[in-house]
């Protein structure tokens, strides 16, 4: 037996010792300045503290730093400070060691870091919200002081999900879910475009493995004829480049998995007709670091004489590169065959900047740079502002940051022709917003390009903005539904709640005054009359006596004179009570007294079948989940277990805020019981096309029709079906049948 262990131990000591010389290997070969020795102490500080200590997976724990700190080093290109703190990252967390004792040792800087990527165990933000979302809270909190914090963070949630497959499912899709939700677009605002797509794939993976391997698989099969397009379509090109006397290489880039799934949900569409899965980028090096972006326009000019471009998709990124430094000229080709082919032009100064994103910039600097150039100092100044705002609930949070996360780019030009980057889709009231609070919360109207416009007119690139204001201007409550970035909507938000406050505040005096003048006994029962007359929750009551917008009156007076006992209630309605905001619930139904959620073990799967569906598990509203889909389940705050389909924009909420209340799920149903499942069906009209498809529907197939209905306009019909079915397959099935009906365009599972 000691003998084993003794060979165990023998065999962990020289795996480590390998990962750690590939660190310090992948580390001498950056332009870093080489501080091998701090790195060799926190290493051997790590392994001491984590001795002993093993992953689920079964490897020694500091695999999992060391692991870390390799991708920190040759996977985001950040130096020996990174280093440190990614194989310091879980001592903190994990064993008796304090900050303190990291600053001791290592410095104030790196402690600072550690800190910061120290997970949050309680509330500090917020007795409601979960620790989950408090994470993320204290993760922005610490990056906008360094954003090495995030940077390291991702590298961490990276190697997490290239390691998910030894976690409980539950668990899976809880990392899987926040990892979508927060850390890909958080790694693609950073420029961290090979990391993103990596997240987003393995979140895919773990949610959706059958979706996932059935891409892949359709990718491979296609993988000839995609490499004889890319051949034929390059070859003229390849020749035009070497007459131009460039250095260069012509890369095919295949869209990911993740990516063609997510364009096959959003538009309704198959694999098959998903015509943007290749694309070409050029990547040369130019003759002179001065003639880069010149080179360019060159090669553009070069190639657009060859095949003719798409006059409305080219993209500049050149001239103005996106706020995470991404530069590139993308040009859409027709090819021979018929086929819209983009290519995307790049230097190799380009090429790693939007593969390494921020780090890549001082790759570049003389001397290899330092870690503190901020090149997103914009972004971390408004997630800033928004985190300095004492009132966010830590979920309002996270939606509002990423509203800024996903943002294409557009850029407008104020009055005196400064230019300003903005989101796509963003309104004349965010630009307002943008440049200074009180010009947004006294915005009028603008005119863009000298043409007055409303404040919620949306914002072309190119357009000149100037804004009018008035003192006399309050801010509204329906400016919130059409502002789209996240300072605007942060600071709306903000002064409106404060501005509600103020008013509830005013509405009590003026009830508790109210009463005294009518010497009346103000208790719940009477505020409760009046809350009823007026047919308001007490909260409106409250602000809309606050806004003078209602006036307690003889209607009110008689309500309580007419039947007002006199009996001494103790209870009264102050101090009023502040309801806390619920992340939103479908419908539930009573569950059977006999279950209880502290039965259920929540390391297995639940199984569904026809004799706990609907008693034990509920499907939820939102997404009516039937046998076949990808699901999970959501204990709620009753202790009612509800049955999700995994892409529901509510169970994506919850697995990024609540994933400690989430469980596996499986199906196991027979084909006896039926759900309904509804189904959009678009064509050219035709006459006897809705009798075809209901004979279609009933009798070929024996499916049962719950409800039908069907629209034609201008020779164009649009229908949706409500069906019985008792799997996904049936649907699958039904859309395959329908779809070969003559003049039917398209079918799709709403």
């Amino acid at each position: 037996m000691n003998d084993n262990l003794q060979i165990r131990e023998m065999q962990d000591e020289s795996l480590i010792n390998n990962a750690f010389q590939e660190l310090l290997d992948a580390y001498l070969a950056t332009k870093h300045r080489k501080k091998v020795e701090i790195i060799t102490k926190a290493f051997n500080f790590a392994k001491q503290a984590h001795k002993g200590v093993r992953r689920r997976s079964g490897e020694p724990y500091i695999m999992h730093p060391i692991a870390v700190a390799k991708i920190v080093c040759s996977e985001i290109g950040l130096g020996s400070t990174s280093i440190c703190s990614a194989l310091l990252h879980d001592v903190v967390e994990d064993t008796d060691y304090t900050v303190e004792d990291i600053s001791n040792l290592f410095g104030p800087k790196i402690a600072q870091i550690v800190d910061g990527l120290t997970k949050i165990s309680g509330g500090i933000f917020g007795d409601r919200a979960s620790a989950q979302a408090e994470n993320f809270k204290k993760l922005l909190l610490t990056m906008s002081d360094d954003i090495r914090v995030i940077l390291i963070k991702i590298a961490d949630r990276l190697h997490n999900m290239r390691t998910l497959g030894s976690m409980l499912p539950n668990k899976q899709y809880k990392i899987a879910g926040e990892t979508l939700y927060i850390y890909a677009p958080l790694a693609n605002r950073l420029g961290l475009n090979k990391i993103k797509t990596e997240l987003e794939d393995l979140s895919f993976r773990y949610e959706h493995p059958e979706q996932y391997q059935q891409i892949e698989n359709k990718l491979a099969a296609t993988q000839a004829s995609r490499d004889e397009v890319f051949e034929e379509f390059t070859a003229p090109i390849r020749a035009e480049l070497d007459k131009m006397g460039l250095e260069y290489e012509i890369k095919a880039r295949i869209k990911s998995p993740y990516s063609i799934w997510n364009k096959m949900q959003t538009k309704h569409i198959t694999f098959e007709e998903i015509y943007d899965i290749l694309a070409v980028r050029i990547i040369f090096k130019p003759k002179a670091i001065q003639e880069e972006l010149n080179e360019c326009f060159n090669i553009y000019v070069a190639i657009s004489k060859i095949y003719k471009p798409h006059p409305d998709r080219l993209r500049d990124w050149v001239n103005h590169p996106k706020a995470n430094g991404y530069q590139a000229l993308h040009v859409t080709l027709m090819s021979n065959r018929g086929q819209w082919i983009e290519v995307q032009i790049r230097s190799r100064r380009m090429d790693d900047v939007a593969e390494q994103g921020f780090a890549a910039h001082w790759k570049y600097k003389e001397g290899g740079g330092s870690e503190d150039e901020g090149e997103l100092e914009k972004w971390l100044h408004t997630i800033k502002e928004i985190l300095d705002d004492p009132q966010p609930d830590a979920m309002d949070l996270l939606d509002t940051i990423k509203l800024n996360l996903f943002a294409s780019e557009i850029f407008v030009f104020t009055p005196k022709g400064e230019i300003k980057t903005m989101p796509q889709n963003c309104t004349a009231l965010d630009f307002a917003f943008s440049i200074h609070t009180f010009l947004g919360s006294h915005c009028i109207g603008a005119k863009v390009n000298h043409k007055l416009v409303p404040l919620s007119h949306r914002l072309q690139s190119g357009d000149q903005v100037e804004i009018l204001t008035s003192k006399a201007q309050r801010i509204q409550p329906s400016w919130v539904n059409f502002v789209t970035t996240a300072k605007a909507k942060a600071k709306i938000l903000s002064i409106l709640k404060r501005e509600q406050r103020q008013a509830q505040k005013q509405g009590e005096d003026i009830l508790r005054d109210f009463f005294e003048k009518e010497d009346i006994e103000m208790n719940s029962v009477n505020v409760d009359k009046l809350l009823t007359l007026h047919q308001m929750p007490r909260e409106k009551f409250l602000i809309a006596l606050g806004q003078k917008t209602l006036v307690l009156g003889e209607e009110d007076r008689n309500e309580l004179k007419e039947k007002t006992g006199n009996i001494n209630w103790k209870k009264y309605i102050f101090p009023f009570s502040k309801k806390t905001k619920e992340v939103p619930q479908p419908e539930v139904v009573e569950t059977p007294n006999t279950f209880s959620v502290k039965d259920l073990d929540r390391k297995k799967p639940v199984i569904l079948t026809e004799a706990n569906i609907n008693k034990v598990f509920i499907l939820a509203k939102c997404c009516k989940p039937i046998p076949g889909d990808d699901v999970l389940g959501y204990i709620d705050e009753n202790d009612h277990v509800i049955i999700h389909k995994r892409q529901c924009p509510i169970a994506t909420k919850l697995k990024s805020s609540q994933g400690n209340r989430l469980l596996a799920a499986v199906w196991n149903t027979h084909r006896t019981m039926l759900f309904t499942a509804s189904i959009s069906i678009k064509g050219i009209d035709d006459f006897g096309l809705l009798n075809e498809i209901t004979q279609v529907i009933s009798k070929h197939l024996n499916v049962n029709i719950h409800k039908l209905s069907i629209e034609s306009n201008e020779g164009i019909f649009e229908g949706q079906l409500e069906v019985y079915v008792y799997d996904v397959d049936d649907i699958n099935k039904l859309c395959t049948t329908l779809r070969q009906i003559k003049n039917v365009q398209s079918v799709t599972r709403i």
